[in-house]
């Protein structure tokens, strides 16, 4: 009996069920089916994925420069620009996986852009830089993207280990399917990767127990390549390889099981895939084939089995990229899993044409970009562009948005050239990508969740759509229990005024959300008083470093001190004369009015007369204010205006934005030091809190002058987005006193730009200048139409004193 489900491509990720073939014929077996595909579409519309790629402008830096990037948000499905996450996290991590840069970035729909400046505190090294989203972090850091970068600190010795005489290789084992079965044949893949984490050549061989020789085999491309063996009933494996001079390493197989399933994938003609499954299980069942492409599901079938069954997949079905076909026991128990790739069509065609192959130190460059992107789809792209210099020390880099998003995001581990997989394929490309396969599985989640019944639990990072989120938690200081239902304040003292509040939940977690929130700033929380013995934490965002392989050295010889050189003094030489100049920000737009909006009452101070005493000030001219004395303290009372009454309850009272619960200290405090006075005469609502009118002052500065704050509150320095720094570059317009300027130009680095958008017809064009520093430069760009449809291109020129 075969019951099959084939469902096609949706462009509707985020709602309802996808179109399934009806099984009410097909009986029990059937329904165990389509349970199985409304199990994995439920989990696959509740746990949105998101993708970040970060196209750094290059891949080799010195302490002293900055590194510039632009981030693409996708979705994880379709590939198609993203609109609900609106900060990305960056951090840079050494080779101890500690985080040692960290910043925060505004996306916007699609992406967003920064920069991170290398401190001279940095050791030379291998760093990992990490991108990711408040929502990314409910799932597995392996999510996150991740993108190796050497940085090299000239004014520190390298320190570097002696390379080992004897070659500590890492090789590891992948049964296809996941396990290998006494008495079926599988293919066992293989990796072997140096120190470095390249791939090694090697010969092998599969020797038994007895050392006798069952089978031969050679690596392939980047260390992987596979063999075949039948495992036999207490019999034990070993593989002894052998690199190209002559060393020898043996490592034993994986454990081998006494009963279970096999799975092998193989190519039938040029439209179908071959899927054969095996058991050594008596007892005569039936086995289900579930296929997804980046957990979009595109095939089910069901076949019966007592020894081996096949199934037929129509390589049409699947979608472009990598595709997931698991197999499932009648129990619907995943028992075996296979990665199959298929060639993504959708790309655009990128063209990069520079007017000359040659130009002079201090040339004007102008590149023409042209986006041809597939029948159907837009050309109108968003691009990167970044041009350096190449050399031994900066060589063109690994990675780029396409094989990213197409091949690196969905495997596991770190891929080795993946843009060698993208090439028009042939045989020998075609066998590389299989093995590749077989080495990297993977899922974006775990079937357990998937198939569970259990109710899913709430997700603890939710997607910061309207900015920032600033979160925290209210705990007992004696117990260090929870305290749920405790109001909350989030102050930045400053203009504009700002207030956020927050009411603890039952797990004593607090969140607020912030609005325009860019740069360093000073948080201040607190409490209402009678809740002032509650114990406060602010926590950081970022996202905790998961265990990791150890990053590998950087490859840098005596051979290339001379280009290290050169490269420190550019360095320096850019630093010392054109510092000042390199260093500008530009300043978002943001709302300038207070949170309240329009006061009913707005008094500058300087206007009225100045009284030495603030309760003189509030009798004498503020209208909406009534201060009054009750028990030798102080109460401030606002006017409800719209009834001509007075509040009984006391209003929200802010210094610089920060609540203020002690009158006295307000009557104290010098009117000659406040600017203005706000009076807000009605309700005010602000979710989850009503206060009584508002009473708002402000200092000259927005600093609090000195106004004495409650000694139990929090304050803590805490980093906003960053704000965005602009790329310099000098021109260099034909005049004579510009091209003879004696002020040094050292960079190599000659042009950035994040936000290159062609037009409809997907044109482009750039313009900039050359330096002082000859050599071979490479024009790299990364791009994402509207959508969805990603490119990358390369090209070169070079830098002459004296051009032909």
């Amino acid at each position: 009996m075969t019951t099959k489900i084939l469902l096609h491509s949706t462009r509707d990720l985020l709602a309802g069920l996808l179109l399934l073939t009806s099984l009410g014929s097909f009986g029990q077996s059937a329904e165990s089916a389509n349970a199985l595909v409304q199990s994995f579409d439920t989990y696959r519309r509740q746990a949105l994925q998101e993708k970040l790629f970060v196209h750094t402008d290059q891949g080799f830096y010195l302490v002293g420069e900055t590194l510039w990037f632009k981030a693409y948000y996708v979705d994880g499905s379709l590939h198609q620009p993203l609109d609900l996450s609106k900060v990305a996290y960056v951090d840079l991590l050494d080779t101890d996986q500690k985080s040692v840069l960290q910043t925060k970035v505004a996306l916007a729909a699609g992406g967003g852009n920064g920069s991170i400046f290398l401190p001279a505190s940095l050791n030379s090294g291998t760093y990992r830089l990490r991108a990711y989203t408040n929502w990314m972090k409910n799932f597995s850091a392996d999510f996150f993207f991740e993108k190796k970068l050497t940085i090299v600190n000239p004014f520190k010795p390298l320190g570097l280990p002696l390379s080992p005489q004897v070659p500590d290789y890492d090789i590891q084992f992948f049964p296809e399917g996941g396990n290998l079965v006494q008495g079926l044949t599988s293919n066992v893949a293989f990796k072997v990767a140096d120190a470095a984490g390249r791939g090694a050549n090697m010969r092998g061989w599969v020797l038994n127990g007895q050392n006798d020789t069952l089978s031969r085999f050679t690596t392939h491309q980047f260390g992987i390549g596979t063999f075949a063996i039948k495992p036999s009933e207490n019999t034990t494996y070993k593989v002894l390889f052998r690199d190209d001079k002559g060393r020898t390493v043996t490592r034993s197989l994986p454990a081998i099981q006494p009963q279970g399933y096999t799975m092998r994938l193989e190519d039938s003609g040029a439209d179908q895939l071959k899927i054969t499954v095996a058991t050594t299980l008596d007892a005569p069942s039936s086995v289900y084939l579930f296929a997804h492409t980046r957990q979009v599901i595109k095939a089910a079938e069901m076949r019966s089995i007592q020894r081996e069954t096949t199934f037929l997949l129509d390589k049409k079905a699947l979608g472009e990229g990598v595709s997931h076909l698991t197999i499932f026991s009648a129990d619907r128990k995943p028992v075996c899993e296979r990665l199959y790739f298929k060639r993504p069509a959708q790309q655009f065609t990128l063209a990069l044409k520079p007017d000359q192959n040659q130009y002079a130190t201090r040339a004007r460059v102008s590149i023409d970009a042209s986006v041809l992107a597939p029948a159907t789809k837009t050309s109108q792209a968003a691009l990167s562009m970044a041009v350096y210099r190449i050399d031994s020390l900066a060589p063109v880099g690994s990675g780029t948005i396409l094989s990213y998003l197409w091949m690196t995001s969905d495997l596991q581990g770190t891929i080795e050239s993946p843009e060698y997989y993208l090439q028009p394929e042939t045989a020998e490309i075609a066998q590389a990508t299989d093995n590749l396969m077989l080495t990297h599985g993977w899922r974006r989640f775990r079937w357990n969740d998937v198939l569970s019944t259990q109710p899913k639990p709430v997700v603890r990072f939710i997607p910061e759509h309207n900015g920032a989120l600033v979160q925290g938690t209210v705990t007992d200081p004696g117990t260090g229990k929870p305290m749920p239902n405790i109001q909350t304040y989030l102050s930045t003292p400053g203009k504009p005024v700002r207030l956020y509040v927050s009411r603890s939940d039952t797990a004593g977690r607090i969140k607020f959300e912030m609005q325009d929130f860019y740069g360093p700033k000073t948080l201040i929380v607190q409490t209402n008083p009678a809740d002032s013995l509650a114990r406060l934490t602010i926590n950081s965002p970022f996202a905790d470093a998961p265990p990791a392989k150890p990053l590998p050295e950087p490859a840098i010889t005596e051979a290339q001190a001379d280009q290290l050189l050169n490269r420190s003094v550019a360095m320096q030489v850019q630093s010392t004369y054109w510092g000042d100049r390199a260093i500008q920000y530009s300043y978002p737009a943001v709302d300038s009015a207070a949170f309240y909006g329009p006061p009913s009452e707005s008094y500058l101070l300087d206007v009225y007369t100045r009284f030495p005493r603030m309760e003189e000030v509030l009798r004498e001219y503020v209208l909406g204010v009534m201060p009054r004395k009750r028990q030798g303290h102080f109460r401030l009372n606002v006017l409800n205006g719209p009834y001509r009454a007075i509040f009984e309850n006391e209003p929200l009272v802010l210094m610089d934005g920060v609540p203020v619960f002690d009158m006295d200290k307000v009557i104290e405090f010098s009117p000659l030091k406040i600017k203005q006075l706000d009076v807000v005469t009605n309700y005010y609502y602000l979710s989850p809190f009503l206060f009584h009118g508002i009473i708002s002052f402000m200092t000259y500065k927005g600093d609090l002058a000195g106004f004495p704050l409650d000694t139990r509150l929090v304050k803590v320095d805490y980093d906003g987005l960053q704000l965005q720094r602009e790329f310099y570059a000098p021109r260099y317009d034909r005049t004579p006193t510009k091209q003879t300027s004696r002020l040094p130009d050292a960079r190599t680095l000659l042009y950035w730009n994040p936000s290159l958008q062609t037009n409809t017809q997907g044109k482009g064009r750039v313009e900039f200048y050359t330096s002082d520093q000859v050599g071979t430069y490479l024009v790299e760009v990364n791009g994402l139409t509207k959508d969805g449809v990603a490119g990358s291109q390369r090209v070169m020129f070079t830098v002459l004193n004296t051009p032909k």
